[in-house]
């Protein structure tokens, strides 16, 4: 049986969209525990010209919205305003595994056919459904979850692959 849109998307971002809270978490407990103003993580980044992490965690999660909704047929929701504070970007994760968990299978139904269109920085893209989830959309979700992960990991917090992908183990370090 064929892997259907729903399947592909809906469990994928919700997946990782859980793994995205706990770095978040990782972010906090690392600067309260080290006296460190949430600034200092909040608005880390690994090179001048990216967004730091705050922003990178915003992007991904806005972007299962505007991945799952179009998929789905539906116009993309309000993404919401939300404090950039480690409580914020945990409020807006919650609200969008809300939103992502309220889409129906049956709502992708013929979704293959459909055109979806984005806005990706001052380029417009058009695709047929599949390839925007697997060509476009996965992969700058991914993009940003994984810059969230190195800012992380470029400021000391003590995360590995692990926290990453939820399934792989490795002893603790000596």
């Amino acid at each position: 049986m064929p892997l259907g849109l729903y399947d592909a998307s809906v469990p994928v971002f919700l997946r990782y969209l859980d793994r995205l809270l706990g770095l978040v978490d990782a972010a906090q407990a690392h600067a309260d525990s080290h006296h460190q103003e949430p600034a200092v993580l909040l608005l880390a980044r690994l090179a001048p010209d990216m967004a730091p992490f705050e922003t990178q965690v915003l992007i991904a999660a806005n972007f299962a919205l505007r991945a799952c909704f179009p998929l789905a047929g539906q116009d993309v929701p309000p993404y919401g305003e939300f404090p950039a504070t480690f409580d914020g970007l945990r409020a807006r994760i919650a609200y969008v595994h809300s939103l992502l968990q309220a889409l129906q299978p049956s709502q992708y139904v013929g979704g293959e056919s459909r055109v979806l269109e984005s806005q990706a920085g001052n380029a417009r893209v058009s695709l047929p459904a599949p390839e925007f989830l697997l060509q476009y959309a996965l992969p700058n979700f991914f993009f940003h979850l994984s810059a969230a992960y190195a800012i992380l990991r470029n400021q000391g917090v003590p995360i590995g692959k692990a926290q990453f992908d939820g399934f792989h183990d490795y002893p603790s370090p000596p």
